[in-house]
């Protein structure tokens, strides 16, 4: 995964609570573009990062993965060439 730094882990940060959140409140949070978040968040999502959660499919609401839970843990770590192996390590420690 090539994620745009430190923005994308700022904005994985925002969901970190694990609460839903959308680009115009992260990008209000953030102090950020709010099309510049409107086009990472679907990256974050196809990373595996975000989940696209309802009540519609087009509501524009995310909510942070386990996945995403684990980058935001590891992030000082991101320059180490196995960072996607440290990610699935934590991610399946986690599940037990």
């Amino acid at each position: 995964m090539k994620l745009a730094s430190p923005t994308d882990f700022e904005i994985l940060e925002a969901f970190a609570d694990g609460k839903r959140n959308n680009a115009v409140n992260v990008a209000e949070l953030l102090d950020k573009n709010r099309s510049y978040v409107n086009t990472r968040l679907p990256v974050l999502e196809d990373y595996g990062l975000l989940d696209r959660v309802g009540p519609s499919p087009r509501s524009g609401l995310y909510v942070i993965t386990e996945r995403g839970q684990a980058v935001v843990a590891l992030q000082e770590r991101y320059d180490e060439s196995d960072f996607d192996e440290l990610v699935d390590e934590w991610v399946a420690e986690r599940d037990g």
